[in-house]
């Protein structure tokens, strides 16, 4: 069973699945994490969907490149969490099958590709509590144990 974050679940409110992939970049006592300006302004674990034939791991380097710019080296799956969301960016209600992933930040390749997205670095301490979602927290929370 995968852990479930966020808002409750909707009742009568069909939700379509989407996987994805996220990273906890860990360089030091800090993370890199990416700022999303829109819909809501937020700190956010580096990833997201996996497109339709992409293989997790490569959908991962893809999406922690357009939101970060940097370039990665996977460690491990740290593991997964389930939370039911509305995505206004996709006029979506969403079931988001979030897995999530220990990497390295290897080398800043320039400023992330993805508009509204800024690469930013915290002290872990502060991403425990300044990441906008449950489960972005949780992860880092687990990691930290």
């Amino acid at each position: 069973m995968i852990r479930r974050y966020g808002e409750p679940v909707k009742r009568g409110q069909r939700y379509t699945r989407r996987a994805g992939v996220y990273a906890v970049l860990l360089q030091g006592d800090h993370i890199l994490v990416t700022h999303q300006a829109a819909p809501t302004p937020e700190f956010q674990l580096p990833g997201g969907g996996i497109d339709k034939g992409e293989q997790p791991i490569a959908a991962l380097h893809r999406e922690v490149f357009e939101e970060t710019g940097w370039k990665i080296a996977v460690i491990r799956r740290l593991g997964a969490f389930r939370r039911f969301t509305y995505m206004p960016e996709y006029d979506l209600w969403a079931e988001k099958v979030c897995s999530v992933y220990l990497a390295r930040p290897v080398r800043r390749l320039g400023p992330p590709s993805e508009a509204g997205h800024t690469a930013a670095w915290l002290p872990v301490e502060e991403g425990l509590s300044l990441l906008g979602n449950e489960g972005d927290r949780g992860m880092l929370a687990s990691l930290l144990r």
